[in-house]
């Protein structure tokens, strides 16, 4: 037992890498909480759920500017300082919530704003982040640290909007921002302990020319771009959050709280895929452990779907929605399902892409890799929901688990190289001759 358990090495060996790891949980847990409080505080200025989608509109675009720019920016500087900088910025950004809603001077302008600059700050930490982890630890404990760092995704996921909602509700907005602040502050003052980070190798000036620098990269390693599309076969073919709303009025019942189950299921499956990765570190081939976990999201969406098409609808109830009939714990059983196959893929996804990037590029793909993983699920909002209107929402998720199943399939069977892939030679399978360092 104790082996499946999440190999806490990198913890243990690693001063810095501690201090980064505990930093990112607590920026995760306040990007989080903001997230859901700034949707909130929209909500009440506005009375318009348009108003509060817009927050996720605000939000995406800097995430993917500034996560392909800020890729740019951090091969170009001292890593170390990148971090600094960026968590200054998010501490600073969590005053200016806090101040204005203790003052009362929070406005629906204000709220973008500061949402849209710490969604570009975060983005930037974020890829600073992960590009630093192999200068911290060794290719072998690689596995390990990505498995610890999508536990840390998890718990932000979980506990952040909970702090946030709970916060809102007991003392109200100020003090929630507030608690925000005070992770981000910790956050900052733990990345002190980092050494020096400076690039290694030619430094390319930040900017455009440097961004198509990377994307050039992935051109001479196929096996690495084809993890890329591996995880868009998940998130663009096979992400159900959009039908969630429907099938709790409409097919299982239970309205908003089975909405909530259904996403705590995708999170709560993360959680233990990160929990129980203890054996993750001894596999050699992760290409294939991609292309399998990648299916087995995809058959675990369509038997969501499939289970949900045999619901009977809502049961009588006071609520409105009625009460969840008998389809819910089967179909949430299959989501948690789902998100430990989807932690699998994304821990050796970032393994392969932090072991094959040179490190002078390792800022710029992992501001794409940021950038992928941020905007797929938005992709594939938009694709199911118009699916949904077209077969229903339970046939939109079982035709899209399908095809994104064949999907990473055919990509496997297309570019051979990511079957190929052995952690022992990583590069032979795209004619590197040696591991790249």
């Amino acid at each position: 037992m104790r082996g499946l358990l999440v190999d806490l090495t990198p913890l243990r060996t690693s001063r810095p890498y501690r201090h980064l790891w505990t930093g990112g949980a607590l920026t995760g847990m306040g990007s989080a909480l903001v997230g859901v409080v700034v949707a909130l505080q929209v909500y009440e200025l506005t009375g318009s759920t348009f108003s509060v989608g817009l927050v996720g509109l605000f939000s995406l675009v800097p995430l993917v500017v500034l996560g392909l720019y800020g890729g740019s920016v951090v091969d170009a500087y001292d890593r170390r300082k990148v971090l600094l900088a960026s968590n200054f910025g998010l501490v600073l950004v969590g005053g200016v919530l806090t101040f204005l809603s203790f003052t009362n001077a929070a406005t629906v302008n204000w709220l973008y704003a500061l949402v849209a600059i710490q969604s570009g700050l975060f983005a930037v930490a974020s890829a600073a982040r992960q590009a630093v982890i192999p200068r911290l630890l060794s290719d072998q404990l690689l596995p390990a640290a990505n498995a610890l760092g999508s536990l840390s995704i998890g718990l932000s996921m979980a506990i952040g909007p909970m702090v946030g909602g709970f916060a809102v509700d007991l003392v109200g907005y100020g003090w929630a921002y507030g608690s925000q602040l005070v992770m981000q502050v910790a956050a900052f003052f733990l990345l002190f302990s980092l050494p020096p980070l400076s690039p290694i190798g030619e430094v390319r000036r930040a900017g455009v020319r440097s961004v198509l620098e990377g994307f050039s990269f992935l051109k001479t390693r196929p096996t690495v771009a084809m993890t890329f599309y591996a995880d868009f076969c998940a998130m663009i073919l096979a992400m159900p959050r959009v039908l969630f709303p429907a099938m709790g009025a409409l097919m299982v019942g239970g309205g908003a709280r089975t909405v909530a189950i259904f996403v705590s299921a995708i999170a709560v499956g993360s959680f233990l895929g990160g929990v129980f990765s203890g054996r993750l570190g001894a596999v050699n081939r992760q290409g294939r452990a991609i292309v399998v976990s990648v299916a087995v999201w995809g058959l675990c969406i369509a038997a969501f779907g499939a289970i949900v098409a045999l619901a009977p609808g809502p049961l009588p109830g006071p609520n409105p929605g009625g009460r969840a009939n008998w389809a819910l714990w089967p179909a949430a059983m299959l989501l948690a399902l789902g998100g430990i196959a989807d932690t699998v893929s994304a821990v050796f996804r970032a393994t392969i892409l932090q072991v094959a990037t040179p490190d002078a590029l390792r800022g710029r793909l992992q501001g794409v890799f940021t950038v992928v993983v941020a905007g797929g699920p938005h992709l594939g909002s938009l694709l199911l929901g118009a699916l949904a209107v077209v077969s229903g929402e339970a046939w939109a998720a079982i035709i899209g688990g399908l095809a994104c199943t064949v999907a990473v399939i055919l990509i496997a069977l297309r570019q051979k190289g990511l079957l190929a892939y052995d952690s022992r030679h990583p590069g032979a399978e795209d004619g590197v001759v040696s591991p790249v360092v």
